[in-house]
C-alpha cells in the first residue's frame, strides 16, 4: 500500500476548530454521506451497548446513532474541541453523546469496550491506516462491528487537475484507493470485510464558491508537503482558468468518490490459520494457457 503524503494534524485540528461555528451551514455532502452510512445499519442486526462515533464533528451522526440505539451509550470522539462543543449543544431535547477529545489513531479506550465503531469521513485525516484499524479493532468487543465511509482518490479530481496545470505542488489532500483501504483492514485482522464505492457530485457557479465551502468546512490542504505562504493572484487565476474546462450546463462540478466499508472484530481464536487476500486479487481470473 502506498501511503499518501502525511497530514499535518495540528494544522488540520486548528482548521476544523475554526470551522466549527459555520460547519453545519455548508456540510451538505457530509450529512448526505452520514445518512447513507446510517441507512446501512438497517440491514445489520445489532443491539450495541456502547457506540463510538469516530470523528463526530458537530454531532450530526451521533444524534442519528442515539435515535437508532436509544439504550446505547454514544461516545462522540473528535480531535477538535470546538467541534465537540457544538455536538454537545445539538438536539437539546434528545439524549446527548458523551464527548471525547482525542486522536483517532491513539484511542483512550479500554480493549473490547465498544460494540460498534461508526466513522463517517474521518479516515482520510489519519496518517497510518494500518495502525488506525488495529486501534479500532482493539476497542471493539469480539464480534463487534466497524462501519465507515471515507474519500477515495477521485475526490476533487477537477480541482486537483486544475492545480496540476499550474504547478507541481500539493494543493489537495490525498486519498487512498478502495483496495488499499480494504487491504489495510484485512491486514489489521478485520473479518468478513465488505468494501464498495460511489461518486457524488456538487456543482458551483465558480471556483471561488467551491474554495469558500472547503475553507468553511475546515477541509483545507493539510499535507506536510503543501506550499507555505499565500498563493499569488496570478497562480490562483491560472487555476480558475484551468478549472473552466470542466464547466457543464453553466456549472462547475466537484466530484467526491465515497468509499464505504465494514468489518467485524474477530472472535477469540478466529484468526488462527487465516489467510488475508488483497481485495485487488479477488475475482481476477487467470488467463488460460
Amino acid at each position: 500500500m502506498t501511503q499518501p503524503m502525511p497530514i499535518d494534524k495540528r494544522r488540520a485540528r486548528r482548521a476544523f476548530g475554526r470551522a466549527a461555528g459555520d460547519y453545519d451551514r455548508v456540510a451538505v455532502l457530509q450529512r448526505e454521506v452520514a445518512d447513507r452510512l446510517l441507512e446501512r445499519l438497517d440491514y445489520i442486526r445489532l443491539a450495541p451497548q456502547r457506540v463510538l462515533d469516530l470523528g463526530a464533528g458537530t454531532g450530526y451522526a451521533s444524534q442519528g446513532l442515539l435515535k437508532r440505539y436509544p439504550k446505547a451509550q454514544v461516545l462522540a470522539l473528535d480531535f477538535a474541541l470546538p467541534m465537540l462543543q457544538r455536538a454537545r449543544r445539538r438536539g437539546r431535547w434528545l439524549r446527548r453523546p458523551q464527548p471525547l477529545c482525542a486522536d483517532a489513531e491513539h484511542l483512550p479506550l479500554a480493549d473490547a469496550s465498544c460494540d460498534l465503531v461508526f466513522s463517517s469521513l474521518t479516515l482520510q485525516w489519519c496518517n497510518d491506516l494500518g495502525q488506525l484499524f488495529q486501534e479500532l479493532l482493539r476497542v471493539l468487543r469480539p464480534g463487534g462491528l466497524l462501519m465507515f465511509a471515507s474519500f477515495g482518490p477521485d475526490t476533487l479530481q477537477e480541482l486537483r487537475a486544475a492545480w496540476a496545470a499550474v504547478d507541481g505542488d500539493s494543493h489537495v489532500s490525498p486519498f487512498l484507493d478502495l483496495h488499499d483501504v480494504g487491504d489495510a483492514l484485512l491486514g489489521a485482522g478485520g473479518r468478513d470485510t465488505v468494501m464498495d464505492a460511489e461518486r457524488l457530485t456538487l456543482t458551483y457557479a465558480d471556483t471561488d464558491a467551491l474554495m469558500r465551502d472547503l475553507k468553511t468546512l475546515g477541509a483545507q490542504n493539510a499535507t506536510e508537503g503543501r506550499r507555505r505562504g499565500c498563493t499569488g493572484k496570478a497562480r490562483l487565476q491560472a487555476m480558475r482558468d484551468a478549472y473552466e474546462q470542466f464547466r457543464a450546463d453553466g456549472r462547475l462540478p466537484a466530484s467526491y468518490e465515497v468509499v464505504y466499508g465494514h468489518a467485524w472484530a474477530p472472535e477469540p481464536g478466529a484468526l488462527d490459520g487465516a489467510v488475508a487476500i488483497p481485495l485487488e486479487r479477488i475475482g481476477r481470473a487467470r488467463p488460460r494457457s
